[in-house]
């Protein structure tokens, strides 16, 4: 018999996740903080429960998939958590991008109460969710992971055992460090294409083709081109993920230049009010700083 599902956020990551838990066959049971998700899952056949506890108590297995570490200790050990209905064989899977010390610590209080519990960051962006092509990066008993398998399989591509409780938070904090600055090259290429005279659509038919392609160059510079700043994955996120990057980096004495500097950059764009546009919006900062426009 199939686990039975719980999911909790349905934003632009979660509802492609839960839809395609529900394509696999896995029973889902949902929550979300505002209703638009919920009614659209529940019309795809999901059923709908009043709060995180109501999702665990008819669940095997409980998902997160929400927008910072407050938030995903809040739903699993507050009032009304999923801690309230603990019991042997209750599975927390964490799927948000949130602190490596609050996911040890959430981890540390389930297990107590005899939650199993598993941090599984993903990578790949709204169309990765979409696809089930997500890369998931996954910390936690391996015994555990094993059990989540076949649920990761229905939502991913590459699924990668990383190690203890916090591991799969601590890889995807890497993948925003490499990912923030390889946005960056790619807006800073684009800047110097049109800067000098070139095609930017020829230079990224080039460039993507080399050493130097990366999922920005090819997903992300498009949309610069297109002037579309729609979110695939927002500023204001990617700003959370970058924040806990250098906090952990301050705390463990880690110079980060880079991931600084993109930090800041990303920073002149939310205070012109854009923090809620896509990531490839950092076009707007380094274009502001050099007076020309990608097109």
């Amino acid at each position: 018999m199939s686990e039975r599902i719980g999911f909790v956020g349905l934003g632009i990551m979660g509802r492609p996740m839960a839809r395609n838990l529900m394509a696999a066959g896995y029973p889902l049971t949902v929550w979300n903080r505002s209703r638009p998700g919920i009614e659209e899952l529940v019309g795809q056949g999901a059923a709908e429960a009043a709060g995180p506890r109501a999702v665990a108590e008819r669940s095997d297995v409980v998902i997160t998939m929400v927008s910072d570490s407050p938030d995903v200790e809040g739903i699993a050990v507050g009032p009304g958590g999923i801690i309230e209905a603990a019991r042997p064989g209750l599975a927390f899977v964490d799927m948000s991008t949130i602190s490596p010390d609050v996911t040890r610590r959430i981890a540390a209080r389930l297990g107590e109460a005899g939650v199993e519990a598993l941090d599984a960051p993903v990578s790949g962006g709204e169309s990765g969710a979409i696809n089930a092509t997500l890369s998931i990066m996954v910390g936690g008993s391996e015994r555990t992971f094993e059990r989540c398998r076949p649920i990761f399989e229905a939502m991913g591509r590459t699924i990668v055992y990383c190690g203890p409780s916090g591991s799969g938070q601590t890889v995807k904090l890497c993948n925003q460090i490499a990912a923030a600055l390889n946005n960056l090259a790619m807006c800073e290429a684009l800047l110097f294409a049109v800067k000098m005279g070139v095609d930017p659509r020829k230079m990224l038919e080039a460039v993507s083709a080399g050493a130097a392609t990366s999922w920005a160059i090819q997903n992300l510079a498009p949309k610069v081109l297109a002037r579309d700043f729609r979110p695939g994955f927002k500023i204001a996120h990617q700003q959370k993920d970058l924040r806990l990057v250098l906090e952990a980096a301050r705390e463990h004495h880690l110079p980060l230049p880079g991931t600084g500097l993109v930090h800041q950059l990303f920073a002149a764009v939310e205070a012109e009010g854009l923090g809620g546009e896509g990531v490839q919006a950092l076009a707007k900062a380094v274009e502001k700083l050099a007076g020309v426009q990608v097109s």
